[in-house]
């Protein structure tokens, strides 16, 4: 039988470990050119929106094989499935249902270049935004850096209070929420902007030297979260996707810069291929895309750990 899950079985934030270990040995297997990643793929419905699919895998000893797919249907909340082969013996290993295992796995793609840019004694955190993205990225960051303290801004000082309350309690770290985002960087060794915002909520000035930032936000031309001298000061500018990112309907928004030229590939990163950080006075930049395969690499962590398996 089928194993399925859905946010409910996915609830907390236990399974945040194991993902960041998948994403990681994935971001490995491309670097050695054994993955599947192709950019999203838009199916349109006119007048109601699109299905929106990732299609993508691991090749090697265990391959990995499996999609994504979400909708972008106005008038209902999204849907997202993923299912999982083990592409050797064509055995479907399992469905995901619902919105937390893509909020897991883009968290654990945000750990994983924590992991790999940040200060190696990053202690404080830094969040714009107070979705379930921003949630699973402080959950990241505290599973890859001896974090201590975080501070929350968002616009609404109900979800900031609530977001503080709770995970301070989920995580056992002080969270404290601030009434600017310039409060909530201005001491952050690490910076995750995750908000819908199309206009820079944090400029340079507003970071401590040395910071590294995860953008998860708008990233486009006309509408992008983060100011461009960011960019422009970084040392370090990272995707986990530089062909998601210029396959995007709206340009990305460092195209045509020569920030762009820059930019380089996280599996690069950990694979030791490209430079990483060298010392404590770098700004770095990551800018989450979406690598497509990273979703099934983790569904099928979850799944072999809540089987007994070894992942």
């Amino acid at each position: 039988m089928t194993t399925i899950l859905d946010d409910q079985k996915l609830s907390g934030y236990s399974f945040m470990q194991t993902a960041i270990e998948a994403v990681e040995a994935f971001m490995l297997a491309r670097a050695d050119g054994k993955t599947v990643s192709p950019p999203r793929h838009h199916v349109p419905f006119d007048g109601h929106g699109d299905l929106v699919f990732t299609i993508g895998g691991i090749t090697g000893d265990r391959p990995l094989a499996g999609f994504r797919v979400y909708d972008t249907f106005t008038g209902n909340e999204q849907t997202q499935i993923v299912a999982v082969w083990s592409a050797d013996d064509a055995r479907l290993k399992g469905v995901v249902l619902g919105e937390r295992l893509g909020a897991i796995r883009t968290g654990a793609i945000g750990g994983v270049a924590i992991r790999h840019l940040s200060p190696p004694d990053a202690k404080v955190v830094g969040l714009i935004g107070s979705g379930l993205q921003a949630r699973m990225q402080l959950a990241a960051a505290a599973s890859v850096r001896p974090i201590r303290k975080a501070y929350i801004y968002s616009r609404d000082a109900r979800h900031r209070a609530a977001f503080a309350e709770d995970m301070q309690a989920q995580l056992g770290l002080e969270v404290k929420p601030v009434a600017c985002a310039k409060d909530a960087a201005k001491e952050a060794d690490i910076v995750i902007c995750a908000t819908s915002s199309t206009r820079p909520v944090l400029d340079m000035s507003d970071l401590k030297p040395g910071a590294h930032i995860n953008t998860l936000g708008p990233k486009t031309i006309d509408a992008h979260e983060l100011g461009l001298d960011v960019a422009a000061a970084a040392s370090i500018i990272a995707t986990d996707s530089t062909e998601q990112a210029r396959s995007y309907a709206s340009p990305f928004f460092l195209q045509g810069s020569s920030h762009e030229q820059r930019m380089v590939e996280l599996s690069d990163i950990v694979a030791g291929r490209t430079a990483h950080r060298t010392s404590s006075d770098q700004t770095t930049l990551f800018c989450s895309v979406g690598l497509a395969g990273t979703e099934v690499a983790v569904a099928a962590a979850i799944l072999d750990t809540l089987s007994g398996k070894d992942a």
